[in-house]
Order: structure tokens, then sequence, then C-alpha cells
């Protein structure tokens, strides 16, 4: 009759679960339009403000690059941010005027651009109580990377909100600084247009946020 095993959890030696990059299957399951399939009704996209949102309305388009200086095609990026007051939005629900919530992706078509539609969000307080300066934080998934990264983009002509943000302001090379401003550029229509590629290594790699 074989004995029942009586080796306590503790003494088991457990392997270490493999680790997986973010690979396909981040855009079946939340871009599904990207990966080719069919977009469902309701869908947490790259359209965070409508016509009817407070605030001014504008467009940030960018590229994700990796360590050789190739674009990534597949990275799926979240967006967070403020209302033009300054204020997080706590339920997303696509008859909201605004959402503080979205989501973009690069794709194998053209420039491999990602996109968001929104308003420039106002200041929120630091925990300090000092303002930041306004921004939109971001998560950046793609193959290759095991953990998502963490970031902020910035405006360029917040020059002076800029320089006194408590969070920008923590990073000490100027040059650094830099990699987190996105650059104002021509848009279509009434919305501003700003640019904001995101370098995951190399020269001119984006500051990524330990948060």
């Amino acid at each position: 009759m074989q004995q029942p095993n009586t080796q306590s959890t503790s003494e088991l030696i457990l392997r270490e679960t493999a680790s997986q990059t973010a690979g396909p299957y981040v855009h079946i399951g939340l871009a599904p339009s990207v990966a080719g399939l069919p977009a469902r009704d309701e869908e947490i996209w790259n359209r965070m403000a409508g016509p009817e949102a407070e605030g001014e309305p504008i467009e940030v388009v960018g590229t994700v690059i990796d360590g050789n200086g190739d674009l990534v095609r597949d990275a799926l990026i979240e967006a967070w941010q403020a209302d033009a007051k300054g204020v997080y939005q706590p339920f997303f629900d696509l008859r909201n005027a605004f959402n503080s919530f979205g989501r973009t992706a690069t794709t194998f078509e053209g420039s491999s651009e990602w996109s968001l539609q929104t308003i420039k969000p106002g200041p929120v307080a630091h925990a300090s109580g000092q303002p930041m300066a306004p921004h939109i934080n971001l998560s950046i998934f793609a193959r290759g990377v095991n953990v998502h990264l963490q970031t902020r983009l910035y405006f360029d002509d917040e020059t002076d909100a800029n320089a006194h943000c408590p969070v920008l302001s923590r990073i000490e090379s100027p040059t650094r600084r830099q990699t987190l401003i996105a650059s104002r550029e021509a848009g279509d229509g009434d919305r501003v247009r700003y640019r904001f590629d995101i370098r995951l290594q190399g020269d001119g790699e984006t500051v990524f946020f330990d948060f």
C-alpha cells in the first residue's frame, strides 16, 4: 500500500514560472481591430474625448522605437490622464464626453504610428501639494518587454509649468528630461497635434518610471 506524502508545503521546491513577453495576445484581447479581428460594440480605444468634452482638443501621435532604431510595430499603449480641470474621471463609459483612460497601438501598416484623440489635461496636485505640469501617463506593452514600461508625456508649450513640475524637475539631466516632452505640430481641423516618439533603448532612450 502506497504511503501518503507527508512532506510539508514549506519543504517543497517549486520551479519558478517562466516569464512571458506581451507577444501577440495583447492585441488579440485588447486591440482586436489592430489584430485584424472584428471590432466589438464597446471598446476602450484611442478616442478619449468627444466634441462635447470641456477643454482644448488635441491629438497625440508617435512611434515606438527599439534599441536598434527600428520601429516596434506591435506595441500596445495605455493612457491615463486628468481632464481639463485636473480631475481624473473614475468610471469609464463610452457615453462620457471625456474618459481618463484610453488605449492605442502601433501597426504593421504605413508609418506604424499610435495616436490619441483627447483634450489637454489640466495640472494635478503632487502629494506635496505642488502642482504638476499637465501630462499624460503612458504604459507600454511590447514583445520583448517582460514588465510593462511606465512613462509620462509633457507638452513643449507648457515651459513654465514644466520648469516647476516636482516630478519632471527631479530628472537631473536636461537631455533626459527632453525625452518626456511632446513637440507641438500643425494639426488637422481644430485639434492641435503633439508628437511623442518612445525610444525603448539606446540613444535618446525615453525616461521610464518605477511606479
